[in-house]
């Protein structure tokens, strides 16, 4: 990728993305180029074995990426696999100009990672390149749930398949503490200290995040997780979250069998439901979009990733949309795709706002709920108890 900065020592020079984590586990604080000029990295991200896709561009070196990987085009964000439809694609380059190229997936399985940095914009050059931050922001609506939970006083296990464990509670630290995650590194010891007291007296649930690397676990290793935490610690989460599904491993098959996406993602799903129907304790995850998703501001179940037969098997599923226009305003839409506990048309969608710095959603304003058709959930009509329990706080 694009040059970056070791904020110790101000030292630049050009390393490829995966050097970053190295230097983020060593303690160096990381910066990269970007539209925006130099933005620090927050964290890096391991996604596993995906597809190759490439991007030529004229005078610049190539980017090898996976379908999801996002491009500023001259139309806007693009995936790279729906670049491909294209004989040609216009992309914004760190001359501040756009330049023609080419995209096209080859047959080679590589490893993907990526990096997600501290900016409105969400954007850094890869080899030149202006690229966005993968996501919506799915791993900061589950911190948020898990901080509510901890604040009505349940038990959270929150397992980690693609961020380190420490920056999970980072997030969930800047959010119980009402601190950005910029603040939070620098904050004195001694306020530190007094904010986590007065922190402790009011919150009774208990935390505990496992980190397990990509596509290396799954509902066995969960299983044993859970059993050791009850012997060990004594601790019996009321809530699960995994952060995601798609990189868990399944028990069931492996990961290099002759089986399709569908029906490798359908078995990690029906393990999890299984598992969270074995111990009585709902269980939290999620997914990503498909190629038309990424620009769909309506998405539906037949959006999702990889697999249908992951919608099939969930109780409870929503979708979170970001648009330019949303992310303008801080905002982000909750759309309820499907509900087993009550009609999934009532209340379908409604906005809240989110906080990025301090990992926060809030109650959006009455009237950023007036456009939307559909209308603003209502507390009558979100009957199931224990999803309202769970998610009351959001």
């Amino acid at each position: 990728m694009g040059d970056f900065i070791l904020i110790n020592g101000w030292t630049e020079k050009e390393v490829s993305i995966s050097e970053i984590q190295t230097l983020l586990n060593e303690g160096y604080e990381v910066q990269v180029d970007s539209p925006d000029e130099w933005v620090d990295v927050n964290y890096f991200i391991d996604k596993g074995m995906w597809q190759e896709y490439i991007l030529e561009v004229k005078g610049f070196e190539n980017v090898r990426c996976n379908e999801s990987h996002l491009f500023e085009t001259k139309d806007g964000w693009k995936s790279a696999k729906e670049l491909c439809d294209f004989e040609l694609v216009e992309v914004l380059c760190n001359d501040g100009n756009f330049h023609s190229g080419v995209v096209y997936a080859t047959e080679n399985q590589i490893p993907i990672v990526d990096i997600n940095v501290n900016h409105k914009n969400h954007r850094y050059y890869t080899n030149g390149i202006s690229s966005h931050n993968t996501g919506v922001g799915k791993s900061l609506f589950m911190c948020h749930c898990a901080s509510a939970n901890l604040t009505a006083g349940l038990n959270v296990l929150y397992i980690t398949m693609e961020m380190a464990e420490e920056k999970i509670a980072e997030r969930i630290d800047a959010n119980l503490l009402d601190i950005s995650v910029e603040d939070l590194s620098s904050l004195p010891k001694d306020s530190y200290d007094k904010k986590m007291k007065r922190l402790k007296e009011k919150t009774k649930g208990k935390l505990i995040i496992k980190e397990y690397p990509t596509a290396c676990a799954g509902s066995g290793n969960f299983r044993h997780l859970l059993n050791e935490l009850k012997i060990k610690k004594s601790f019996v989460p009321d809530i699960i979250y995994i952060d995601y599904l798609n990189i868990c491993l399944s028990t069931r098959l492996k990961s290099n069998s002759n089986a399709n996406s569908y029906t490798f993602i359908k078995a990690i799903a029906e393990e999890l439901r299984g598992l969270a129907v074995e111990y009585n304790v709902p269980i939290v995850s999620a997914t990503q979009t498909t190629r038309s998703g990424y620009s769909n501001s309506d998405l539906g179940l037949e959006d999702t990733s990889e697999s249908f037969g992951l919608p099939a098997t969930a109780d409870f599923m929503f979708a979170l949309i970001s648009t330019e226009e949303l992310e303008s305003l801080n905002q982000i839409m909750v759309k309820q795709l499907k509900n087993r506990y009550s009609d999934p048309s009532s209340n379908r969608r409604f906005v809240v706002g989110v906080d990025r710095d301090k990992m926060r959603l809030y109650n959006a304003e009455d009237n950023a709920q007036e456009d939307i058709v559909d209308g603003p959930l209502s507390q009558k009509n979100f009957d199931n108890s224990r999803l309202k329990e769970l998610f009351s706080e959001v």
